[in-house]
Formats: C-alpha cells, sequence, structure tokens
C-alpha cells in the first residue's frame, strides 16, 4: 500500500528528511534505480546505496554534490522547491561519508543496500506484483543459540496479470555462510535461481508458483530456509517495504538454549529508534514467544531476547 498525497504533504511539512524522502518515493512508485537513472541524465552521478542510506535515515547528505542531488530529486519526484532542502538544516543522522552511530547488526544490514542490489540482480518490480495477504512465520532457535532454520506459509493477492513467482529474502546472523543456506519449496513452488550476497549474509530466492495469477486472485505457498551457519541470535526482524495484511511470527527455542527475556518491538526504519517494546512471555510445551500484527505497516517488525 503505497502512501498518500495528503502523507506526503504533512512529512514534507513536519520531517524528517529521511521520512518525508521515502513517502516520496513511495507516493510517485519510484524505485531507486530510475531514481538514480532520473538524476544521471541531469548530470548527477549518485549511487543506489547512497539514495538507500538517505531514505532510511543511516546517512545524511550534507556535501555540496549531495545537496545538488536533493534539489534534482525535489524536480524528479515533483516536490516543491526546497521542500527537501529545508529538512536538511535539523537532523543528527550521519552525514555523508561518515560512519553510521552503532546500531544493531540487522539495522546495519537493512542499510546494507545488499537485499536491493541482489532484486534488482533478478530482475524484480519494487513489489513483485503481489501484496501480502497473510504471512505466518516460525523461527527455530537452535541448542547453540543459532538461527536454525524457519518456516514460511504466504498468501498472496496478485495485483497485475502474469504473476507467477514471488522472491524470499533470508538475513542470515553474523558469521553465517549463505552458500551452504538450504532452500525449501514445499507447498504450491519450486525453487527457481538462488543468490546470495557474503559479506552480508543475504540470501534470495526464487519461488515459482504452479500457475500464472491473473490480478486479484490469490494464492498460498510454503517455504523454508535451514541455516544453522551463524552466530549466536539475538533477534529476528521482519522488514515491509508496503503494508497491508496480518503477519504472525513465532520464535522457537530450543530446550538447552532458553533466553532469560523476550521483547517485540517496532521499528519505522532501520536507523529509527525501536518502540512499542512489549515483554513476551515462553509459553507452550516448545517455548516459544509470539507477535500478531493484524495490519502492518511499512517499516520493521521483530522480537528480540537476552541470553543473560
Amino acid at each position: 500500500m503505497r502512501h498518500t498525497e495528503t502523507e506526503l504533504a504533512q512529512v514534507l511539512h513536519t520531517g524528517p528528511f529521511h521520512l518525508a524522502l521515502r513517502t516520496a518515493l513511495s507516493v510517485r512508485g519510484l524505485p531507486l534505480q530510475r531514481v538514480q537513472h532520473h538524476l544521471a541524465h541531469r548530470g548527477i552521478k549518485v549511487g543506489v546505496t547512497s539514495l538507500s542510506y538517505w531514505q532510511q535515515g543511516a546517512r545524511r547528505p550534507r556535501r555540496a554534490e549531495s545537496l545538488r542531488a536533493v534539489r534534482a530529486l525535489e524536480d524528479v519526484l515533483s516536490l516543491p522547491g526546497n521542500s527537501l532542502l529545508r529538512l536538511l538544516e535539523t537532523g543528527d543522522a550521519p552525514a555523508d561519508g561518515e560512519r553510521p552511530a552503532a546500531r544493531s547488526y540487522r539495522s546495519l544490514l537493512e542499510a546494507s543496500g545488499a537485499v536491493e542490489r541482489l532484486l534488482t540482480a533478478m530482475e524484480s518490480p519494487v513489489d513483485g506484483g503481489l501484496h501480502t495477504v497473510g504471512h505466518q512465520e516460525r523461527v527455530r532457535i537452535g541448542a547453540g543459540r543459532e538461527l536454525a532454520g524457519r518456516d514460511s506459509q504466504h498468501v498472496v493477492r496478485a495485483h497485475r496479470d502474469g504473476v507467477d513467482r514471488y522472491l524470499a529474502v533470508h538475513r542470515g546472523d553474523p558469521g553465517c555462510e549463505p552458500s551452504r543456506i538450504t532452500v525449501r519449496a514445499r507447498e504450491n513452488c519450486r525453487t527457481g535461481r538462488v543468490r546470495w550476497d557474503r559479506e552480508s549474509g543475504v540470501l534470495v530466492a526464487e519461488l515459482l508458483f504452479d500457475t500464472r495469477l491473473r490480478a486479484g486472485e490469490t494464492y498460498l505457498f510454503g517455504y523454508g530456509f535451514d541455516d544453522g551457519t551463524g552466530g549466536p541470535s539475538g533477534e529476528y526482524v521482519r522488514g515491509f517495504t508496503f503494508g497491508g495484511g496480518q503477519y504472525v511470527l513465532q520464535i522457537r527455542f530450543d530446550e538447552a538454549a532458553l533466553p532469560v527475556r523476550c521483547r517485540r518491538f517496532v521499528q519505522a526504519s532501520a536507523g529509527a529508534a525501536r518502540g512499542a517494546r512489549t515483554d513476551l512471555t515462553l509459553t507452550g510445551r516448545h517455548r516459544s514467544v509470539h507477535l500478531v500484527e493484524q495490519g502492518v505497516r511499512p517499516g520493521l517488525v521483530g522480537i528480540d531476547w537476552d541470553w543473560e
């Protein structure tokens, strides 16, 4: 679900810069690669990774060259003159060229652009032609405190004709080896291309449907990833570019490795503070915690935990 013109007008007035930029990109329906192309036609060279940092709040354009790019962005996105530039007068995000303040591994990963690079390499549209109706994930944490794997049951609705695949993203923990992660196509799909980025621990798997969907049709499929290649895990985070649909996340811990505390959280972007924290209690024979989001919003939602 894209943001509205009303929301865009509001955030251009209130800021912050990264949220205004991200909202403008959503309203105009422009992927970052297309924005980069428009800027290049204006004689301005800026990388997709930099644009991604700017819209996530991980970097702040302050160099003369970057400010020139922001002024051009106002034109590309059909925004009022100086509407983005004036939002740069305040705020404490790191300047471009500076290292971001320390954040969790997954937050750094979200800002790395690895996912976007892999999706681009697989020629995926910004939303794949699908909207999520419901998504249920079961994550397994092993006896060594590692992310052992996860299973997904996914229901989607096509919003254009001819959609016949879904690109599933898996993010490993520090030290993981993506080449050793196994993709399992379980129900109503089969595995297609698989690509990964070793440095960031990101893997993208193409799941091919058994049929081509027409606009408005729904489809249910199941898949999973067997990991177990990384170090101790302390959180699981799911990012949503578009809102809508129900999301259910369950984290199940091995009896030999139980955390002392678990919390639900939400995050507007990778660089934003975590909010809406709620303590969760381990329950059931399999010692698990869960959360339910009835209507997800763009951003991140997840569960983190303490081992001691």
